[in-house]
């Protein structure tokens, strides 16, 4: 059976990178800049705080141990424990030492005071994965130790700290799958809570009566899929689910299989060689023409110009790549 959070995550490319963890003892407190990537940063042991900009929180958000916080990275932000320190350059601060884990605070020389540690990263993303999520996300999400996940987070954190701060074999590399699990479940963790996310495919998949519709329209895309034959499969009239539909994803049903083979078109003109013919047939289109319409009203560009132009970035980066080899 289709998975559409799989199949979404899969077009977004989603890859999970593990910043250098920290260890602070004492009072501190840290600026960081914006990045406009999906970030995460959790303490693993000891407590702080997270300081956003107003306009995306109620107030301070304080993180206990095993606390997450996912958030879209477009405003900077402070970290620490104490207002009674000047707040210095995070950047500046994880720069002043070597190794896999950065040490601050007032009393890092000394060893004196409480003591914090804390892991954190970015989610990279392709553009469709820009597009897809981080409009469907709210802009920050504070999972709390005490979820029901908790101790699932735990042992993610403790592993992620332990790959991030090794020199063993492979441990960039787990530290990476371990990341990719962690933001995987934070994900779920969102879905159980559907109805606090914004509007959208995310909170889509999330509500299970238009569920079986969903993996319907992700199982065979290429099917000419009626409203009755969707409300149907999730046991609601036509009128009902279409109100429903686009109550929590934003847009009619038939809209959002429209986008939906358009997203897949995008990874396979991007990615592949498949002649625009049967890539047409094989999400539903008896012409070319038809697709290339359709393709060219959602994307403001024709099937063949988007593969050439995309051709042409990825040659491009391979020459930049080679060039500093």
């Amino acid at each position: 059976m289709a998975d559409p959070l799989t199949d979404t995550l899969a077009l977004t490319e989603a890859r999970c990178h593990v910043s250098r963890g920290f260890e602070a003892i004492g009072e501190w407190a840290l600026r960081y800049p914006a990045t406009n990537r999906l970030k995460f940063t959790a303490a693993v042991e000891g407590t702080c705080w997270i300081d956003f900009d107003d306009e995306l929180t109620a107030g301070r958000i304080e993180l206990a141990p095993g606390d997450i916080v996912l958030f879209d990275g477009r405003h900077e932000f402070v970290k620490g424990n104490s207002d009674a320190v000047p707040v210095e350059d995070a950047v500046a601060a994880f720069g002043a030492t070597d190794g896999p884990i950065a040490r601050f605070g007032s009393g890092a020389i000394t060893g004196v005071g409480p003591r914090v540690v804390g892991v954190g990263g970015h989610v990279a993303l392709n553009r469709t994965g820009d597009e897809l999520l981080m409009r469907a996300l709210p802009p920050v999400i504070h999972l709390r130790a005490s979820d029901e996940r908790a101790a699932t987070f735990q042992w993610l954190l403790h592993r992620l700290l332990r790959e991030a701060s090794t020199s063993e074999p492979g441990a960039s590399l787990a530290a990476g799958d371990v990341a990719h699990l962690l933001f995987l479940e934070a994900l779920r963790a969102c879905l159980a809570e559907g109805g606090a996310l914004p509007v959208g495919w995310l909170r889509a998949i999330a509500d299970e009566r238009i569920a079986p519709a969903l993996r319907l329209m992700h199982e065979q895309p290429g099917r000419a899929w009626q409203l009755e034959e969707l409300a149907r499969a999730a046991a609601m009239s036509r009128t009902t689910f279409a109100e429903r539909f686009r109550a929590v994803a934003g847009v009619p049903p038939l809209t959002y299989l429209l986008n939906w083979r358009m997203r897949l078109a995008e990874r396979a003109l991007r990615d592949g060689d498949e002649p625009l013919s049967a890539l047409a047939h094989s999400l539903g289109y008896t012409s070319d023409s038809a697709f290339s319409n359709a393709f060219k009203r959602v994307n403001g560009i024709a099937p063949r110009r988007f593969r050439e132009a995309a051709r042409a970035t990825r040659v491009a980066l391979e020459a930049d790549e080679a060039a500093t080899a």
